[in-house]
């Protein structure tokens, strides 16, 4: 599997600030616009969606994701096949 963080994501989404479900209901949006290969990036500071929320709705889609911690914070790189 490719470095996800190493490419230029197609979107950035910023999610900071914002708590369950919105970090996950906005990403879904936002992915499900994305063409074939798109990346997006996730900005996001609820440990719920980022450790947990977040991974499990790319795995059950098989979507590439990396978590990475950054601070308090977390970059989430998802990939649509």
């Amino acid at each position: 599997m490719a470095d996800l963080k190493s490419q230029t994501p197609t979107q950035v989404l910023d999610v900071l600030g914002r708590v369950c479900p919105y970090p996950l209901v906005l990403s879904k949006k936002a992915i499900e616009k994305l063409a074939s290969g798109g990346i997006l990036k996730i900005l996001c500071d609820a440990p719920a969606s980022a450790e947990d929320s977040l991974p499990k709705f790319a795995a059950g889609k098989g979507y590439p994701c990396e978590v990475i911690k950054t601070g308090d914070s977390w970059e989430i790189y998802m990939q649509k096949p």
